[in-house]
């Protein structure tokens, strides 16, 4: 089976997924609970193409396996995270935007949105899994793997020292400027594109296809541009004081030493 011919049913199963978790956000009042399924929409694409099309090679099961746990740490990562708390910011601001319509609303604008945009990204990796590609280890194979299991590590670190922080601190004004965040301001956050380049390494040796680094470049777009970095620094520069002079020292999103005052 072919990418064209996979692709219809890996996207059904990501909207019918998302439907579900609309359903259920309207009898819990909140659309967080979307945000602990993003990884794992991606390990239920991936499920699918093994279920319609097989997987031939063993890059395949490899790359199935990288996304498997991923999805697993962050989605147990996020739904930790949530259980028991109000719902995100961002959804309650388009709650309130919205009124009475944010009930059908968010059915496009949070959850279908999710899903094609989760299953867009996931085309490469679709492409990876029904592909043949060469039997041998390549070059690419082994940096994605190393990318991937870097990426992976630096992410779980900074997340569990933000949860600590967040346990501990003693006032919502406090910077964690501490460990990773030392030096990086968002070092999950590049932890997770690291990540993704690595999903790009192993894609690339089976299909050796150009287009499938657009999964990573996407990602890491998301994060500095739109649903990360630059969103998230918005509300902190405003809510706490001390943060710009963070944002003076401390490198943005790639791990640098911390810039000294005045300089």
């Amino acid at each position: 089976m072919t990418l064209l011919e996979v692709a219809p049913w890996t996207l059904g199963a990501a909207a019918a997924l998302m439907a579900v978790l609309w359903l259920l956000s309207l009898k819990l009042r909140n659309a967080s609970i979307i945000d602990a399924f993003w990884g794992p929409v991606f390990a239920l694409i991936l499920g699918v193409v093994a279920w319609r099309a097989g997987f031939g090679h063993w890059r395949a099961f490899l790359l199935a396996g990288m996304v498997g746990a991923w999805a697993l740490r962050l989605g147990i990562h996020l739904g930790r995270r949530q259980f028991g708390h109000p719902e995100d910011a961002r959804y309650a601001a388009f709650r309130r935007a919205d009124g009475p319509t944010f009930w059908w609303r968010s059915f496009f604008k949070v959850f279908m949105l999710q899903a094609v945009l989760a299953w867009g990204l996931s085309l490469p990796l679709q492409a990876a899994c029904v592909a043949i590609g060469p039997a041998a280890v390549t070059p690419w194979d082994a940096m994605g793997v190393l990318a991937w299991g870097l990426g992976l590590v630096l992410e779980t670190i900074a997340d569990s020292q933000l949860t600590r922080f967040r346990t501990r601190r003693g006032s919502t004004e406090e910077i964690l400027d501490q460990g990773l965040w030392r030096y990086s301001r968002h070092p999950n956050y590049f932890g997770e594109s690291l990540l993704w380049w690595g999903f790009g390494g192993v894609a690339a040796a089976a299909t050796s296809a150009w287009w499938v680094w657009l999964a990573p470049a996407g990602m890491t777009y998301l994060l500095l541009r739109v649903s990360g970095v630059t969103l998230l620094e918005e509300g902190l520069i405003a809510r706490k004081p001390a943060y710009g002079d963070y944002v003076a020292r401390t490198s943005a999103f790639v791990p640098w030493p911390p810039r000294r005052s005045g300089t």
